[in-house]
């Protein structure tokens, strides 16, 4: 069974992250921004999507999201630093 699991940080208006799971991020993010997310974020919105990460199933994504948020907040920024850079060279790659 393909789905996609998601697990993401999000830069909260305090500059706080967040990180969560989802199936589906457009949506997650609309609960969130509603104040219907998890309490964490109440208040804390507006919100910017960070980072995302898929991965294969449920239990990978969950697993993963308990070791993204065991994390302090320096080593987050570097695995947001170094996904973007990662992203970047895969795209200047394709030119």
């Amino acid at each position: 069974m393909e789905n996609n699991h998601l697990v993401y940080i999000l830069k909260c208006k305090d500059d706080t992250l967040y990180t969560g799971y989802t199936t589906n991020m457009e949506r997650r993010l609309k609960m969130h921004e509603s104040g219907k997310g998890a309490k964490y974020t109440r208040g804390r919105g507006p919100f910017t999507v960070m980072y995302q990460e898929m991965l294969a199933t449920k239990e990978a994504a969950l697993s993963r999201e308990y070791e993204i948020k065991k994390l302090q907040r320096h080593e987050k920024l570097t695995l947001i630093k170094e996904e973007k850079g990662k992203i970047y060279h895969a795209n200047s790659k394709k030119l």
